[in-house]
């Protein structure tokens, strides 16, 4: 069984709950805090693919360097992913990834459904 994977930003409270939620249903689990340790644009495109959306999706709208960078009129796929490459605070949290799916956990209901075969 492979790792479930969560991309996690310790400062935003519904990560803080996702990460509480494996640990209180002993979820064996991998923290990647991708503020800390800047996800490359390899592993941006592939959490894309595993979530089936494409780059605008994943942004957070509310940063103020989204509002900065004039993101919301962007549509070029490769220039949002270097945005985010550039400013990780962009991607949309928390992220959980078991083998070759993922959910953004926003609800957390999001998170249950794909992880229910450990709950």
């Amino acid at each position: 069984m492979e790792e479930v994977v969560i991309w996690h930003n310790p400062r935003c409270s519904k990560s803080r709950n996702a990460l509480n939620l494996l640990e209180e249903k002993n979820i064996d689990s991998k923290v990647f805090d991708y503020l800390e340790s800047k996800p490359t644009r390899k592993e941006i495109t592939n959490i894309l693919e595993l979530l089936s959306i494409n780059a605008k999706d994943l942004l957070r709208k509310s940063e103020t360097i989204y509002k900065e960078l004039n993101l919301k009129e962007e549509n070029d796929e490769n220039k949002i992913i270097d945005a985010m490459v550039e400013n990780p605070i962009l991607i949309e949290r928390p992220i959980i990834i078991d083998g070759d799916e993922a959910v953004i956990a926003r609800p957390i209901e999001n998170m249950e459904l794909l992880l229910k075969k450990y709950m």
